[in-house]
């Protein structure tokens, strides 16, 4: 399967563990996007900024793969293809495949500050909770 998808196999072993594993490190990084909905917007804000991280850091991994153009590719197809489509398919109004990939791209900004970096203004994030709402929202929400 990596050499059908053009990318060295031992990269998928060593970030990975096994080709199962890269497929669950996505679902578990990206599952959570299909909560973006106008409605799920400050569950889904509350949960980024309080749950504990994974005990196997889907975002350290991801960044790691995305050193290899292949392997990011073919990650990003899955996000895409996955969580992406099915979240545009749940937003209302126009520009739904945009904001979609807005919405994602901004949970992952959080996951990144929070869990890989450790941003210390995000560490007890509760507090910051409508902030985010109110930023997913906007982009979640049918616009005009």
């Amino acid at each position: 399967m990596a050499r059908a998808a053009g990318v060295d196999a031992r990269l998928i072993t060593r970030y990975f563990g096994s080709k199962e594993q890269l497929a669950e490190v996505v679902d578990e990084l990206f599952a959570k996007t299909l909560l973006l909905t106008p409605e799920h917007a400050a569950e889904a804000a509350t949960d980024l900024l309080t749950a504990d991280p994974p005990a196997r850091d889907g975002m350290i991994l991801t960044l790691r793969s995305a050193a290899n153009p292949r392997a990011a590719e073919i990650m990003r197809e899955h996000v895409e293809r996955h969580y992406q489509r099915e979240l545009a398919d749940g937003l209302p109004g126009s520009d739904r495949a945009g904001r979609a990939a807005l919405l994602i791209a901004i949970c992952a900004g959080v996951q990144l500050m929070r869990n890989v970096l450790h941003d210390s203004a995000l560490t007890d994030g509760e507090h910051l909770a409508p902030y985010l709402t109110k930023a997913l929202s906007a982009v979640a929400a049918e616009s005009g």
